[in-house]
């Protein structure tokens, strides 16, 4: 009789399970957050690293994460447009990226306008996607043969114009414009400008000196940490609005977890935003980045050539039938892959102060990564710019985390472990693909 108890209450309980995670789509909001799970359980690994806790997590080394892996954001945001053509790549982004920073860099010690000097830089690398994506889109040579070539091409093209030597810019403005230093970021306007307002963020009010602490808050970044604030406001109106919208039109989504999502997220940015103050404010590399992000997000979700990219991804055959121009779809994705490739090459020769030949190599692997970890389908027609941004924000977690514990001179073993996460994340979209069907 007791058994027979148990297994009714084991099958009462399993029935309720099963109820509640299909009622609240428990399943599929682990499937669709699943790295950013995992980003959040790599830094709280890296958090308490060999008793090491809490360094990852300091102001300056949430900064120079941010410096470190600029490229890696402006490149994959360019990387999953040509894989959502159908999981294409683009080989030459880092020769490409180098290429760009060495023509700007001699034009600039040649004494040429810093601001035509970066324009010149940006169509340079325009071009050079156009040109690729030429024989892509129009002759239908395959995306890995030619951006190979153009891999191979342009790393000479390079060392042709650095002659194998170093090219070292001083010009201040672009240096504080693109670059990483003391004086690259945001003046705090605000402190400046509102003296009333700066005095409650001083040592002379308790409640804010514990709060934000005592050797920081007379140098609290009131301007960053209002930057933040806007952003979180914008973030909430845009994903409130979307949520409404989802539902006017009955589309089946799991209201909890985009509000769950949203909190974490809205959170994520304040946190980050205080860090930030708490240092030297916001710099001007992640105002680049955030410019970036918000416009490709746009394109992509918003715009009829974001949806041709999906479409195309998809399926190309019903696509072209449709009426949609296909070629112009590729076109376009290399040519906006070459402008991003150009404006890498801007960041990292701010950030180096100069470039050489040997800059940008390991570059479209990193973007490749940051964007098959992010969520993108390895097949095409699948992927977002949010879930990019995970990628590319956990493969620099990793960088940073390692570098800090006590592998840090073993590169080859920060290799392995980004090897391994990738090959993870490109398993776990096959499965889900096999699952689904």
């Amino acid at each position: 009789m007791s058994n027979t108890v148990s297994k009714a209450s084991q099958r009462s309980l399993k029935n309720t399970l099963t109820e509640f995670m299909e009622k609240y789509k428990v399943g599929a909001f682990f499937q669709k957050y699943t790295m950013t799970i995992a980003l959040v359980v790599i830094v709280i690994i890296f958090n308490f690293w060999q008793g090491k806790e809490g360094l990852i997590l300091l102001p300056s080394n949430i900064n120079s994460l941010i410096a470190d892996n600029a490229y890696v954001f402006v490149l994959a945001t360019g990387m999953l447009l040509c894989i959502l053509t159908g999981g294409n790549i683009d080989l030459s982004v880092g020769s490409v990226a180098c290429f760009t920073a060495a023509i700007g860099a001699t034009l600039m010690a040649g004494g040429m306008n810093v601001w035509l000097a970066v324009l010149i830089m940006l169509l340079i690398g325009l071009a050079i996607g156009a040109f690729q994506g030429f024989w892509i889109a129009k002759v239908k040579v395959p995306a890995f043969i030619a951006t190979l070539a153009g891999m191979y091409a342009f790393r000479g093209f390079s060392n042709v114009v650095l002659k194998g030597e170093t090219a070292r810019i001083k010009d201040q403005v672009f240096l504080d414009v693109f670059g990483t230093g003391k004086t690259s970021y945001i003046p705090d306007v605000i402190r400046d400008k509102c003296p009333g307002l700066a005095n409650t963020f001083s040592s002379q009010n308790e409640f804010m000196t514990r709060l934000i602490g005592e050797g920081t808050i007379d140098k609290f970044n009131l301007t960053c940490m209002l930057i933040g604030i806007i952003a979180v406001i914008v973030f909430v109106t845009l994903k409130v609005r979307k949520i409404m919208q989802q539902k006017k039109l009955g589309i089946s989504q799991s209201v909890t977890g985009q509000i769950i999502s949203m909190v974490l997220i809205t959170a994520l940015i304040l946190w980050v935003s205080f860090k930030l103050s708490s240092y030297r404010g916001f710099p001007m590399v992640l105002l680049w980045i955030g410019l970036i992000l918000a416009i490709f997000t746009y394109v992509t979700e918003k715009t009829a050539i974001g949806r041709h990219l999906y479409a195309v991804g998809g399926n190309e055959k019903a696509t072209a039938l449709s009426g949609v121009k296909t070629h112009n779809v590729y076109w376009f994705a290399y040519s906006v892959m070459g402008f991003l490739a150009g404006l890498a090459g801007i960041l990292t020769a701010g950030k180096a102060k100069g470039i050489d030949p040997t800059y940008g190599v390991g570059y479209e692997m990193d973007a490749i990564a940051a964007c098959f970890v992010g969520g993108a389908s390895a097949y095409g027609g699948t992927g977002k710019v949010s879930g990019m941004i995970i990628g590319a924000t956990l493969m620099g977690v990793i960088n940073k985390g390692m570098s800090i514990g006590i592998i840090s001179s073993d590169k080859n073993m920060l290799k392995v472990v980004k090897g391994l996460v990738l090959m993870a994340a490109v398993m776990f979209d096959v499965l889900s693909k096999r699952q689904k069907r």
